[in-house]
């Protein structure tokens, strides 16, 4: 079931001092990077010292503050890109370089009617609710209630509350999406999920005429099969698949060459876009391929087969109270400053 949202859409605290319950991202002498969630009293520990919250609060934003045995950090707010790297998880999120990518490939506009299938951990929620702005609406749907709720407190950590224009209802998309949602009133489609042919059927009937679904998947039979499936509902266009790599560059001086390290495969993007009803596609000239398959072939695109990686229960309790610890800091801090002075 969908939980209600605040009665204002928050945003993150963008400038200022640092305040008790912000997240603040710590940089020591070689680079390592170190995120922290402002608590007046703590402490936070690392073989080189400790560094006290309370010398932090107060200090305005991309400060150097030295710890108990003079080693300096470069205190800075998290962006969102630092912060969906270093959040709690319940499930693996979208990378920032396919975010990006999904924001674009996707034409996530502010004021659009976005769903969202599965929640995960909430990454991929926070950049479609800064793209649609607050006069979007975002409907997420997750089938883990663990999930939903990790989900839920990461983005009040990093926004300072519950975003009035998002709902996430627990439930199966195929079953959920037609109760909740009007026919024809959905402009986009993101759907991250094991296996999403399967939900096809519903997202035609929730989307508008020319909307975008695209599709999140891990690995070549997966995106084989919701591309044979998008044809084969005769509702779409013909889908176009794309993958994302970024490579980072080492830019010191005349030492200029690429970075050592990557993060390469992540996923695949799968778009199309909705007919009209009683539209039928033109047929593209090209060469047969070898585009018929097997049973077998099915059975190997199946979600078995295919596979989940599962947290265990007591790493997931672990991550649920970490992300619910955030944002019970992020909910009281807008409490606080809700409160008039007398």
């Amino acid at each position: 079931m969908a939980k209600p949202a605040s009665s204002s859409a928050p945003a993150p605290a963008s400038s200022g001092p640092f305040r008790a319950g912000d997240r603040v991202q710590l940089t020591g002498p070689k680079g390592k990077l170190n995120t922290i969630t402002l608590e007046p009293g703590k402490v936070f520990h690392t073989h080189r010292g400790v560094l006290s919250h309370d010398a932090v609060i107060g200090l305005p934003d991309g400060s150097v503050v030295t710890n108990n045995v003079g080693v300096e950090h470069l205190a800075l707010r998290p962006l969102l890109h630092d912060f969906v790297m270093s959040m709690p998880r319940g499930a693996a999120i979208v990378y920032p370089k396919d975010a990006a990518q999904i924001l674009a490939l996707a034409d996530i506009f502010p004021g659009a009617r976005v769903v969202e299938a599965g929640v995960g951990s909430g990454a991929l929620s926070l950049w479609l609710l800064r793209a649609i702005g607050p006069a979007g609406r975002l409907f997420s749907f997750e089938r883990r209630d663990e999930f939903a709720e990790v989900a839920r407190d990461n983005a009040a950590t990093f926004l300072g509350d519950d975003p009035a224009n998002w709902s996430i209802t627990v439930g199966d998309l195929v079953e959920a999406l037609p109760s909740t949602l009007e026919p024809g009133s959905i402009d986009r489609i993101v759907l991250d999920m094991l296996a999403p042919w399967e939900c096809l059927d519903a997202c035609i009937d929730a989307m508008r005429p020319g909307g975008v679904l695209l599709c999140y998947v891990a690995t070549v039979t997966q995106l084989s099969r919701v591309a044979e499936a998008i044809r084969g509902t005769g509702r779409f266009t013909n889908p176009a698949s794309t993958e994302t790599m970024v490579r980072g560059w080492h830019v010191e001086g005349l030492a200029v060459r690429p970075d050592h390290r990557m993060i390469g495969h992540t996923g695949f993007l799968i778009t199309a876009r909705l007919l009209a009803p009683g539209t039928v596609l033109p047929e593209l000239k090209r060469r047969p391929s070898k585009s018929d398959y097997s049973d077998e072939d099915v059975e190997a695109w199946t979600p078995g087969a295919l596979g989940e990686r599962q947290a265990s229960s007591k790493s997931l309790r672990k991550r649920v109270r970490a992300a619910r610890a955030g944002a019970e800091l992020a909910r009281s801090r807008g409490d606080d400053d809700a409160t008039p002075a007398t």
